[in-house]
C-alpha cells in the first residue's frame, strides 16, 4: 500500500478547511492529519503530525500565517508549505514565498486547483496559481527592483502585524474593520497606526497609501477605481 501524504491544514475558518478536506478525499495520494485555526495550534500540531505539507492563510486571529512560515520553516523545513489566501496583492505573495512558502493558491481558485497546486508542492516544485500576475514571478526570482528594495528596508523595520494593518489601512478599510478582521480593538489598531506613521515618517493617511502603492502592496489603478 502507498503511503499516503500528510496535510495539515491552517485556516480559521471551519467551513473552508471543510471544503478542503472534501476536495481532498477525492484523491487517494493525500490525507488530512490535522487542522488549526490559529498560529498556536498549527505550530502544536505540526510539532505532533509531522506533516509533509501544510496548507496556511494568512490572515489568522493570533498572528500571520507569515509567523507561522517562518516559524515552521526553522523548526520543520522538511514540510513544504502551501498559501491558500484571498490575498492577492504582490505584497503577500512575495512575502509568503521569502518566508519559506512553496506554493500561492488563491481561495477562488482552490476548488478546481488544489489538488494540481499539491501535486507541485508534493515534489518540491513551486506553484503559482494562474490568476497571479506574471510580474509577481519577475519579482520574486529577482528581487532588485526598487520596490524590493524598499520592502526589504522601511517595510521590514515595522512588525508582522504593523505590516497586515498597513495593508488593511491602505486596502481602505476602516479602523473598526481591521479591528475586527484581526480581532483586535479599534484603539490597538490606533495605536499600531501611530507607530506605523511614525516609523515610515508619513504624516497622512494618504501617505500610508502612497506607500503601499509604491512598493506593491496595493494595486493602486484598482485603488483609484474604487476611490469616491
Amino acid at each position: 500500500m502507498v503511503k499516503k501524504i500528510k496535510l495539515l491544514i491552517v485556516d480559521d475558518h471551519p467551513l473552508f478547511r471543510e471544503g478542503i478536506k472534501t476536495i481532498i478525499e477525492r484523491s487517494p495520494e493525500f490525507e488530512v492529519v490535522g487542522e488549526a485555526g490559529d498560529v498556536r495550534t498549527g505550530l502544536k500540531l505540526a510539532s505532533e503530525c509531522r506533516p509533509d505539507i501544510a496548507l496556511v492563510d494568512i490572515s489568522l486571529p493570533d498572528q500571520s500565517g507569515i509567523d507561522l512560515i517562518r516559524t515552521l520553516k526553522n523548526v520543520q523545513p522538511e514540510t513544504h508549505i502551501l498559501v491558500v489566501s484571498m490575498h492577492t496583492k504582490m505584497g503577500y505573495i512575495i512575502e509568503a514565498f521569502q518566508a519559506g512558502a512553496l506554493g500561492y493558491l488563491v481561495k477562488e481558485s482552490a476548488g478546481d486547483a488544489l489538488l494540481k497546486a499539491l501535486g507541485f508542492i508534493a515534489k518540491g516544485e513551486f506553484f503559482l496559481d494562474n490568476t497571479v500576475s506574471r510580474e509577481v514571478v519577475s519579482k520574486i526570482l529577482k528581487n532588485t527592483d526598487k520596490e524590493a528594495h524598499v520592502a526589504d528596508t522601511d517595510y521590514r523595520s515595522l512588525t508582522t502585524r504593523e505590516q497586515e494593518i498597513l495593508r488593511l489601512l491602505a486596502e481602505g478599510f476602516s479602523t473598526n474593520e481591521v479591528g475586527n478582521r484581526l480581532y483586535i480593538s479599534p484603539k490597538t489598531v490606533e495605536n499600531h497606526r501611530t507607530n506605523i506613521m511614525h516609523k515610515l515618517k508619513a504624516k497622512r493617511s494618504l501617505d500610508l497609501v502612497r506607500y503601499a502603492a509604491r512598493i506593491g502592496l496595493i494595486d493602486i489603478d484598482h485603488w483609484k477605481d474604487e476611490a469616491p
